[in-house]
C-alpha cells in the first residue's frame, strides 16, 4: 500500500492545515456549549494522512479536546505548546520500545503541529469532543505566535503556515 492508494481508497482530500483528511463520523447527539452557536455535535472523527510531499500539519489549536490514534505507516512527531508556553514532543506510532505512543490526547486550547519526518506516509485517526467545527479552530499566524512564544520561535517557525 502506498500514499496514493490510501488517498483513493479512503477518499481523502487536502486539508487546510496540511496533509489529507476525510470526516468519517459526526454524532447525531448534540451538547450545549458556551461557544458561538452554542450547540455542537457530541463527537466527530476523521482519517488524517501526512505524506512525504505534504509532511506538515501546521500549528493550530482547537476549542475541543482531540484524541489522535495511529493506524499505519511511519510515525508522526507532535509538537504541543500549552497555553503557558511549555513545549512537549511526542511520537505517534506503534514502536513503544522506542518511546512511541499509539494514542495521544491534545487538550483544548493547546497549539499543535504534526510532522512526518521520514517515510512515505503516516495515517492516523482523530476524534474530537465536542465535535469539530471550523469556527472552533485557529491556525497560527506568524506575528502573533512569535509574540506569544518568542523563546520557541526559532525552533517552531518552520511549522507555522506562511
Amino acid at each position: 500500500m502506498n500514499k496514493q492508494n490510501i488517498i483513493e481508497k479512503l477518499s481523502l482530500v487536502k486539508h487546510i492545515e496540511g496533509g489529507y483528511f476525510k470526516e468519517t463520523y459526526r454524532s447525531d447527539l448534540t451538547v450545549n456549549t458556551d461557544r458561538e452557536g452554542g450547540e455542537r455535535k457530541l463527537l466527530t472523527s476523521i482519517y488524517y494522512l501526512l505524506t512525504d510531499d505534504h509532511p506538515i500539519n501546521h500549528f493550530h489549536k482547537n476549542e475541543s479536546d482531540v484524541i489522535h490514534y495511529f493506524h499505519i505507516g511511519s510515525p508522526i512527531t507532535y509538537l504541543i505548546v500549552d497555553p503557558q508556553g511549555k513545549l512537549s514532543k511526542f511520537k505517534l506510532g506503534f514502536d513503544v520500545a522506542k518511546g512511541h505512543t499509539p494514542q495521544l490526547l491534545v487538550p483544548k486550547d493547546c497549539w499543535k503541529a504534526a510532522i512526518l519526518e521520514e517515510g512515505e506516509f503516516g495515517l492516523l485517526g482523530e476524534s474530537v469532543a465536542p465535535g469539530f467545527e471550523y469556527q472552533d479552530m485557529e491556525i497560527a499566524k506568524p506575528d502573533s505566535f512569535k509574540a506569544s512564544f518568542p523563546n520557541l520561535w526559532d525552533e517552531l517557525s518552520p511549522y507555522i503556515k506562511q
